[in-house]
């Protein structure tokens, strides 16, 4: 049974298992797992990590990128303006209060896609439909992004701006994560405050 097939089979019984969960406040999952299947497969809920480059380098207030890891593996490593909601926590609390109901795309990632289909399931699962997944997670965003190079003599205008926002990002990702802990979870705390802030919540 190939990777494809086995997620299938899993949403599909996440599915089930979701609709019998007593969700807090006013969340159910209503959304028929057949449906919630060919939706979250579709190319439409993904983001390449060069879709996802591009976004941080412009500094995009349209997009949320949001780690699925643990608290220990994001003030290790994390993609600069990320936001930490644990996989594990996902369901603790009232999704509304970090997806900004609407008013953002909001761009799941791990390590690698397990997490974050799982949590578009969940989210979609619970109407929030701006819910998406960078593809690949950390292990696609360092084979492309922090890996990309250059060899040839010709490039073409395409490829030329494509190189240098993997240039940009991973400047940006290597400044970020080189900083001493305190002023790197400064920088994460202020992310925090101004993710409440678009969500029109206060500090």
């Amino acid at each position: 049974m190939n990777t494809r097939v086995k997620f299938s089979v899993g949403l599909l019984g996440l599915g089930l298992i979701l609709a019998l969960l007593p969700l807090s406040g006013s969340r159910s999952f209503t959304v028929n797992p057949k449906k919630l299947l060919s939706e979250v497969l579709d190319n439409s809920t993904y983001f390449t990590v060069d879709q996802v480059a591009k976004f941080m380098v412009s500094e995009d207030s349209s997009v949320q990128i949001i780690d699925l890891r643990t608290p220990e593996e994001f003030r290790t490593l994390n993609i600069p303006g990320s936001i930490n909601v644990p996989y594990s926590k996902l369901l603790d609390n009232d999704p509304g209060s970090f997806l900004n109901n609407g008013k953002a795309r909001n761009i799941f990632y791990s390590n690698g896609d397990f997490d974050s289909n799982y949590a578009i399931a969940i989210e979609r699962g619970l109407n929030f439909n701006n819910t998406y997944v960078m593809k690949g997670g950390l292990n696609e965003w360092f084979n492309t992004v922090m890996n990309s190079n250059f060899t040839g003599e010709r490039i073409s205008a395409r490829e030329n701006a494509l190189f240098e926002t993997r240039t940009r990002a991973r400047k940006m990702f290597n400044e970020m994560n080189s900083m001493p802990d305190s002023l790197k979870m400064k920088f994460i705390r202020s992310k925090h405050i101004a993710a409440k802030k678009l969500d029109g919540g206060c500090e």
